[in-house]
C-alpha cells in the first residue's frame, strides 16, 4: 500500500482507497484477510483510529468485513462492486466533462474515439 501524507486528501480515505486498489489488483482476494488495523498504523506510523475509519468506509460499503477476534477480509463480490463503482466514477468525473467540452469545440463522437485511439 502506498500513502502521501502530506496529500490534501484525508488519510482514512486513501486507506481506504489503497485496499480498493489492491483488490482490484488481485493483491487481496476475496476471502482473504487484510493488514489489520495495527499492522497498517505501526507501518505508516497513524493513528490507529484514522486507519479504521478507512476500514468503516469500505464495510458500510460491504467491501470488506469483519471476523470477530480473527481480523478483516475481503467480501465475496467486492472485486465486481469495485469495478462498477469505479467506472461510475470514471464515467462522471471523465466522460460527462469530456463531452461537455466537445459540444462547446463542436467536435464529432467520432473525432473523440479518433482521438481516443491516437492515445493508445
Amino acid at each position: 500500500m502506498k500513502l502521501n501524507l502530506n496529500e490534501d486528501s484525508p488519510i482514512y480515505m486513501q486507506i481506504a482507497q489503497a485496499i480498493e486498489d489492491n483488490i482490484l489488483k488481485g493483491i487481496f482476494e476475496e476471502e482473504e484477510m487484510i493488514p489489520s488495523t495495527t499492522e497498517i498504523s505501526v507501518q505508516y506510523k497513524i493513528n490507529p483510529a484514522t486507519v479504521a475509519k478507512g476500514f468503516k468506509l469500505l464495510v458500510d460499503d460491504e467491501i470488506i468485513y469483519k471476523k470477530r477476534g480473527v481480523g478483516m477480509f475481503v467480501a465475496v463480490g467486492s472485486k465486481g462492486k469495485l469495478v462498477e463503482k469505479r467506472k461510475d466514477s470514471f464515467y462522471k468525473n471523465y466522460v460527462v466533462s469530456l463531452i461537455e467540452e466537445a459540444k462547446k469545440l463542436d467536435i464529432s463522437t467520432e473525432d473523440i474515439v479518433d482521438m481516443i485511439k491516437r492515445g493508445k
